[in-house]
C-alpha cells in the first residue's frame, strides 16, 4: 500500500504545525476579526473603514527572497517573518495606506513544525507592532518543488487610504528635497549578491565579524527590515509628503524613478548617506562597483520622503525628537530623467 507519506508529505507534521502556530496567529486578532484561524478563509469587519469619506483599498504581495537562506545557515528563524511583514507594510505605506490585514504563505521541502512556528511567531510580533491582523495563511510541504532543506515565504497585505489623500508623486516639483530614512541593514534585498560574495570568500557567518561592529556577518545580514509606519503616519499629519519610495530591489537608482513625474529626475549626494559597515565589507571584498551597489542594495536608506524644501529641517527635527531617528537630506529633485549619483561614498 502506498501512502501520501511515502510521496514525501507528512500530514501529521502538517497538523502539528497548524496547532503550533494557532496561538501566534490569534495573538494578532482584534475585535474586528470575525473567523477563527484554521478555517477556509479569514474575515474582518470593515467598520474601521466607515471613518473614511472615500476609502480606497491598497494591496501588495511580496516575499523575503534569499535572505531566508541566511536564516537557515544561522539556524535563526524568528526574524524572517518580521522582515516579510515590515516589507509589506512599507510598500503600501508609500501611498499613505494604513494596514488592515496580512496573509502569509510558507512552503518547504519538508515541514519542520518548530521552524514554521518561529517564522509565524516573528510574523505575529511584527503584525502586532504594525496593528495589522494576521487573518489567514497557507503552509505547504512540497518535496520535489523545493530541494531538501529549502523553505520559502511570501505574504499579502491589504490596507486602506483616503482617496483624496493618496500619495502618488504627482505633486513632486523641481527643487523638492529627498529625506533618507535610515535602514537597519540590507533589509530584504540584495541577498543573492551578498551570498555569492560570502561563498566566494568562504566566510563563516557565525564566527567572522563585520569590522567596526560587534556583529558577526550573519547577525549583520539578519538585521530586521524596519517598518516606517509610525514615523510616516506621524509626519503625514503635520506635513505634506509629496512622494514616498520604499528602497527595495533595484536600490535608490531604480526605486526613486517609480514615483517621479515625467521630466523629473533626482540627484543623490552619496556622502550624505550614513552607510552601514556591512555594505563596505561587501563592496570591498566583493569588488563591486559603487553604482552596482546602489542598484542592488539600499546602502543605508530604507525609505525616501520627498518634501518641500521649507519643511525639510522641521521634518528632520521631528524624526529626531519623536523617534530618535537620524534621518538626513540626501538629495533633491532636478529636471531630467533618472538618478544622478554625486560624490564618492567611501573615502580612502
Amino acid at each position: 500500500m502506498t501512502s501520501y507519506k511515502d510521496a514525501g508529505v507528512n500530514i501529521e507534521k502538517g497538523n502539528e504545525t497548524t496547532e503550533r502556530i494557532k496561538k501566534h496567529v490569534k495573538s494578532t486578532f482584534t475585535s474586528d476579526v470575525l473567523l477563527d484561524s484554521g478555517l477556509f478563509a479569514g474575515a474582518i469587519d470593515l467598520k474601521k473603514i466607515k471613518k473614511f469619506k472615500n476609502p480606497v483599498l491598497l494591496a501588495s504581495i511580496d516575499g523575503a527572497g534569499t535572505k531566508i537562506m541566511i536564516s537557515s545557515e544561522m539556524e535563526k528563524w524568528n526574524t524572517i517573518g518580521q522582515d516579510l511583514v515590515n516589507h509589506s507594510v512599507n510598500d503600501i505605506l508609500c501611498h499613505g495606506a494604513i494596514p488592515l490585514v496580512f496573509l502569509d504563505y510558507i512552503a518547504s521541502s519538508k515541514l519542520e513544525p518548530e521552524v514554521i512556528e518561529e517564522i509565524v511567531k516573528g510574523m505575529a510580533l511584527a503584525c502586532k507592532k504594525n496593528n495589522v491582523a494576521l487573518i489567514a495563511g497557507e503552509t505547504a510541504e512540497m518535496p520535489g518543488t523545493y530541494s531538501k532543506g529549502e523553505t520559502d515565504i511570501a505574504g499579502t497585505i491589504i490596507g486602506v487610504a483616503e482617496k483624496e489623500k493618496l500619495i502618488t508623486g504627482k505633486k513632486i516639483k523641481e527643487k523638492d528635497v529627498l529625506i533618507g530614512l535610515p535602514s537597519t541593514g540590507l533589509h530584504t534585498n540584495g541577498y543573492s549578491l551578498a551570498r555569492k560574495i560570502i561563498k566566494d570568500h568562504k566566510w563563516n557567518l557565525k564566527e567572522q565579524f563585520v569590522e567596526g561592529t560587534n556583529d558577526s556577518i550573519g547577525e549583520a545580514l539578519l538585521k530586521v527590515h524596519k517598518s516606517y509606519l509610525k514615523e510616516v503616519n506621524y509626519l503625514k499629519r503635520k506635513f505634506e509628503l509629496k512622494g514616498i519610495a520604499h528602497i527595495t530591489g533595484g536600490g535608490l537608482i531604480d526605486n526613486l524613478p517609480r514615483i517621479l513625474p515625467l521630466g523629473l529626475g533626482a540627484v543623490i549626494r552619496k556622502d550624505k548617506i550614513n552607510t552601514h559597515f556591512i555594505f563596505k565589507l561587501l563592496q570591498e571584498k566583493g569588488g563591486v562597483l559603487e553604482e552596482e551597489m546602489f542598484r542592488t542594495f539600499n546602502m543605508g536608506v530604507g525609505m525616501v520622503l520627498i518634501v518641500s524644501p521649507k519643511d525639510s529641517e522641521k521634518i528632520l527635527l521631528e524624526l529626531k525628537k519623536q523617534f530618535k531617528l537620524n534621518a538626513s537630506v540626501i538629495g533633491e529633485i532636478v529636471k531630467g530623467k533618472g538618478i544622478q549619483l554625486e560624490k564618492p561614498l567611501f573615502k580612502d
